[in-house]
């Protein structure tokens, strides 16, 4: 079994966040020992100004991505240059994420407490009202065109940037992609959510512009998701698994290009065709079932 005492939560470790642990396997009518490798999972609190915004379970890796990500996804800060500092602490409970937001940001600011301990699976645990959880989400811009070669090269460069994922089997992944399918930045964590902000966090501490290409994910697309990426100004979504239909359509009016079920050289495509090259020309064209 996994021993506690093996999960280090120092800030500064660069380990790939994977645990060996014992196991009976039972094959070919027999059973074996065995062991499995397993995604850490640690309490991180991402806290404001020295109020707590919310407890979740997540990979403890790339943090600082993590915390500003999420700030930014969840509309704590505007921009970057709002965050006076940002520090990661630890403990025996966990990590904390501390944020100090400008004075002038800072004023303004109401704290959403949600001093919650979050499911890796749900991203809106803990919200106080069903206004936050359906909140009117920015449209996104014209976002740049994108061929389909490109769609399926990003996915396959996404899962060969999952040392984690390969290892465990048991973490999902996010990746910013280049129109031309270059995966220009991948993060893991056992949440997906978790996962997208810490590529939102990356791209704004290195001042890439979400709109200049498109986001893969490794899960299924639930409203939450759509509502990270509409934050974040990017166009597109590609994703390895069926949307919820609160998702299509959200994307649909947020004007958000959701491409998923990508498996392979194939995929479908939920909304916003427009911006995927040859898409316009389809016979019929896409039809709207959602609303």
């Amino acid at each position: 079994m996994v021993d506690a005492s093996e999960v280090s939560v120092s800030p500064g470790d660069e380990t790939e966040w994977a645990l060996p642990a014992a196991t009976l396997r039972f094959r070919s009518g027999r059973f074996e020992a065995g062991t499995r490798a397993l995604p850490a999972e640690v309490a991180v609190a991402i806290s404001v100004n020295g109020s707590t915004h919310a407890v979740m379970m997540a990979t403890p890796a790339d943090l600082e991505d993590l915390a500003l990500g999420l700030a930014l996804n969840e509309g704590i800060v505007e921009t970057p240059s709002q965050i006076e500092g940002l520090e990661i602490a630890s403990s025996e409970a966990g990590l904390e994420c501390r944020l100090w937001l400008r004075p002038e940001r800072a004023a303004g600011y109401v704290v959403r407490r949600r001093q919650m301990t979050g499911p890796v699976g749900c991203g809106l645990c803990g919200v106080e009202s069903l206004e936050l959880a359906a909140r009117a989400l920015p449209a996104v811009g014209p976002g740049v065109p994108v061929r389909p070669e490109a769609i399926v090269a990003a996915m396959a460069a996404m899962g060969e940037g999952q040392r984690l994922g390969r290892r465990t089997r048991a973490a999902h992944a996010a990746a910013f992609a280049s129109t031309e399918g270059d995966a220009l930045c991948v993060r893991e964590d056992v949440g997906r959510h978790n996962a997208l902000d810490k590529v939102a966090g990356h791209l704004a501490r290195e001042g890439i512009d979400p709109a200049g290409g498109f986001l893969v994910l490794t899960s299924r697309v639930s409203v939450e998701l759509i509502q990270k990426a509409a934050a974040m100004g990017c166009a597109l979504l590609a994703a390895v698994s069926v949307p919820t239909g609160l998702a299509v359509a959200e994307a649909e009016r947020a004007g958000i290009t959701l491409v998923a079920v990508v498996r392979g050289e194939e995929f479908e495509v939920f909304t916003h065709p427009g911006r995927i090259v040859g898409a316009g020309e389809a016979d019929p064209p896409l039809a709207r079932s959602l609303g």
